[in-house]
């Protein structure tokens, strides 16, 4: 079958998701840009782009799909024993360029390279200076020492990528992001495609139907547009989230 491309005048038009290929899983339509209008346009349906440097642009909507609860973060007894003696603090959206550069430099198994390309780095960038890619941060004094980034669509939140150059950086921004996100009555972070690493931190599949059934409501509620200001959050304050 072949897979249709993206008209470039409407940003807004995608095919329905369950035309989404099963092999390569997900794989749903190429072309278009990465315009701030067609980039909200796909979240808000679940859709998201990844390809990697010399491909066309390619957009994706898995099945099944990964979810974390945002109130169910995962961590073991023995890391959060560390976070009580631990002095990093986490923050929002003060360096998320720099949260995205370390993204793309971070090694992944089985992958040769990074799809966070320069131009996909200038468009989450966009999407960050309207109010709607948000970082979380993790630092040691001053230094980055791991988070993430990702993009919200009324109260539905899609992490893309995260990164820890210290170990557990990726784990604290996440349960922080969780804890943010559940005391603002959003419910799920979109985690994509589940691994092994993610399942143990408590994420869970859905079939796409009924993902994309709930997705769409909260796409479409009021959200938390523009920067995310909030305090900084000691880590020791997330020892207490659910053990494994």
């Amino acid at each position: 079958m072949p897979i249709p491309s993206l008209p470039a005048d409407r940003p807004e038009d995608f095919p329905p998701a369950a035309r989404a290929l099963a092999e390569p899983n997900g794989l749903l339509a190429w072309g278009g840009d990465l315009s701030p209008e067609r980039l909200l346009a796909a979240y808000a349906r679940g859709i998201f782009p990844w390809y990697s440097e010399g491909q066309p642009l390619l957009w994706w909507c898995p099945d099944p799909r990964a979810v974390f609860d945002t109130g169910a973060i995962r961590l073991s007894s023995r890391f959060r024993r560390d976070l009580r003696r631990s002095a990093w603090v986490v923050r929002t959206d003060t360096c998320f360029d720099a949260v995205v550069a370390a993204c793309a430099r971070a090694p992944r198994p089985g992958q040769d390279g990074t799809w966070i390309t320069p131009a996909m780095r200038a468009a989450y960038g966009r999407l960050h200076q309207l109010g709607h890619a948000h970082s979380i941060e993790v630092f040691e004094g001053p230094h980055l020492v791991g988070g993430l980034y990702g993009v919200a669509v009324g109260r539905a939140f899609s992490a893309e990528s995260m990164f820890s150059a210290r170990s557990g950086g990726s784990k604290v921004a996440l349960a922080a992001l969780g804890h943010w996100l559940a005391a603002w009555g959003w419910p799920w972070i979109d985690a994509q495609v589940a691994n092994p690493h993610l399942l143990g931190l408590g994420a869970r599949e859905l079939p796409r139907e009924a993902f994309l059934a709930r997705w769409s409501d909260l796409a479409a509620a009021p959200g938390r547009p523009g920067p995310w200001r909030e305090a900084p959050l000691p880590v020791a304050r997330l020892a207490d989230v659910s053990a494994a």
